[in-house]
């Protein structure tokens, strides 16, 4: 591990070097592409440091220990040894985190699609609460969400959403949240009191760029038609929706939001490229799926992962077997805690399964 380090530091004054030179400053894509690696090396850099600062004053505190004999300057040296083995040992544990392989896609924007599951129009409910929920988790972000796909069921719930979150990290945040969510509370359309429990399904997709996905066109069909529902008498009176089939596998994406047909059309492919890109990852992690079994991971699709339960006010995430008592904070987009806990819990099982392998 130190070797690999050594190695980082060595790379990390080189592009600070060429940063300077007035040859990388002039060539625009050289000198992008060299901050990045930068600024995902500053990190590393920044820790690795500060490890060999603390390495310098255990060893000094040791010496200085042995030729100390004021007994009030030993209980200083001792307590100054102590801090520096502590944070030695923290510092161990961050880098350890820090070298894992990255997953490509983290920096990437998602697609989220949200579907009502069991439940009739009580999941359709939720599943329109559980789109506010991360509508509100972005902008607490500063990230950006923009509507790709909706059908509603008239009472102010989705049968199904669409819609892209724009901003850097966004992937590595919310890959997590695939699978089934499950909800447990008396249902606003229930006259009879008795607690129900429904259930939607959320997707989390990679945004795929043509670099990550080559989608043939051939391989698609394009149907306009006239919209419906709200969007003013210009969007339902010109065909602008359209709908689009990928003839191989028989998906289907209906896009109706813009008044601009080209528009729609570009939202319809940039969902289809992202849901085959999203297919493309699954069987690869089926591939791996022996090595995977013990990690959080991106989910199953059809994997519970998470009950809100509204008549005690608590949320639970079965993978990790966290509960928390305050099931408000969370539908208005606090989501930190729970997204935080996994991301820990994927990074101890990745180290766990790294430390088995060696």
């Amino acid at each position: 591990m130190f070797d690999k380090l050594e190695d980082l530091l060595i790379r990390f004054e080189e592009i600070m070097s060429e940063l300077n030179e007035p040859s990388v400053v002039n060539d625009q894509a050289r000198f992008q592409k060299l901050m990045k690696e930068q600024s995902d090396l500053q990190p590393i850099v920044d820790a690795y440091k500060e490890y060999k600062e603390c390495q310098k004053t255990q060893e000094e505190s040791l010496v200085m220990l042995e030729e100390e004999s004021d007994e009030e300057m030993r209980e200083m040296l001792k307590e100054e040894l102590n801090d520096a083995k502590i944070r030695i040992e923290e510092l161990e544990h961050q880098l350890k985190i820090l070298l894992l392989p990255k997953d490509p896609n983290d920096e990437k924007n998602v697609i989220v699609e949200i579907r009502a599951g069991a439940g009739g129009d009580e999941a359709a409910l939720f599943a329109a609460e559980i789109y506010r929920m991360y509508v509100k988790y972005a902008d607490m972000q500063h990230w950006k969400t923009e509507m790709m796909s909706l059908n509603e069921n008239g009472i102010g719930g989705f049968k199904e959403a669409v819609f892209m979150i724009n901003g850097r990290g966004a992937y590595s945040k919310l890959k997590y949240e695939s699978g089934v969510h499950r909800v447990q509370r008396v249902p606003e359309t229930e006259s009879g009191g008795r607690i129900h429990t429904s259930t939607i399904t959320v997707a989390i997709m990679p945004e795929a760029e043509e670099i990550d996905f080559h989608l043939d066109l051939n391989d698609c069909k394009f149907d306009v038609f006239r919209a419906s529902g709200n969007g003013g008498q210009c969007v339902n009176t010109t065909d602008s929706a359209v709908r689009l089939t990928h003839i191989p596998t028989g998906i289907v994406i209906s896009c109706q939001d813009e008044k601009s047909q080209l528009k729609n059309k570009e939202k319809a492919l940039k969902v289809l490229r992202s849901r085959l890109y999203d297919m493309e990852l699954a069987k690869r992690h089926d591939a791996e799926a022996e090595a995977r079994r013990s990690q959080v991971g991106t989910g199953d699709r059809s994997e519970k992962i998470r009950t809100y339960n509204f008549p005690q006010g608590r949320v639970t995430d079965h993978r990790i077997k966290l509960t928390l008592h305050r099931l408000d904070s969370v539908m208005n987009g606090d989501l930190s805690e729970i997204i935080d806990s996994l991301i820990a819990a994927d990074q101890a099982a990745r180290l766990s399964g790294l430390e088995n392998a060696g």
